[in-house]
């Protein structure tokens, strides 16, 4: 199965998790939030999905290879371009920020998603990577009941280090982490760093010239 089969298949479904738990997603957007450029509305979300992340956040543009979750981002207001995260739509220093929220488990080739951010941002500008710790306590929960999910099944799950260490191969530099859902009773807090919550924000940016 394709990776975009469910998300066209069951596109409606994907977004239940943050509907069934609603202070989890709002803690996962203010994490973003908090690592966002301030002065900036040319961004792009890479996997958009359905505007879950893109549509609160001002975030105009989207790529998105599932036709059914694009239309719902589209129903939100946002310009989505048919595209993979390996082979962006879009010419060369387009975008002052790109936004990927959990979307690289899903691509196909995590160096070339990264070079190509690379390739459409802007000097100076910033990639803001959210996603979920692999060797976290929910990380550790998805890897083990990957196979029994029609989304996560073909996913690959990344550790905070992983990522990081991809990041700068691309060439990002000045990178920034916070996190959140932790165990207990900070489940919802956001917190600088990583290595104690599920959910990791990575920002990194292209270096000036």
């Amino acid at each position: 199965m394709a990776k975009t089969q469910a998300f066209d298949l069951y596109s409606n479904q994907y977004d239940h998790w943050f509907d069934k738990n609603p202070q989890f997603y709002e803690a996962e957007l203010e994490a973003v939030r908090q690592l966002m450029p301030h002065s900036s509305s040319n961004g792009l979300e890479v996997g958009v999905g359905s505007g879950k992340f893109a549509g609160p956040l001002g975030v105009g543009t989207g790529v998105e290879p599932s036709p059914q979750m694009a239309e719902q981002a589209i129903r939100l207001g946002i310009d989505v371009r048919k595209g993979v995260a390996e082979a962006l739509p879009f010419p060369d220093n387009s975008f002052s920020y790109i936004l990927m929220v959990t979307t690289i488990c899903f691509v196909d080739d995590i160096e070339q998603s990264f070079l190509e951010a690379y390739r459409v941002l802007q000097s100076g500008g910033c990639i803001i990577v959210g996603f979920v710790d692999k060797e976290s306590v929910i990380g550790k929960n998805y890897l083990e009941r990957k196979n029994e999910s029609r989304f996560y099944q073909d996913a690959t799950f990344y550790s905070a280090e992983e990522i990081l260490r991809y990041l700068q191969v691309a060439g990002f530099s000045q990178i920034i982490t916070k996190q959140t859902l932790f165990p207990g009773d900070l489940m919802a807090a956001v917190q600088d760093g990583h290595g104690a919550g599920s959910f990791v924000v990575i920002k990194a940016t292209k270096p000036e010239l």
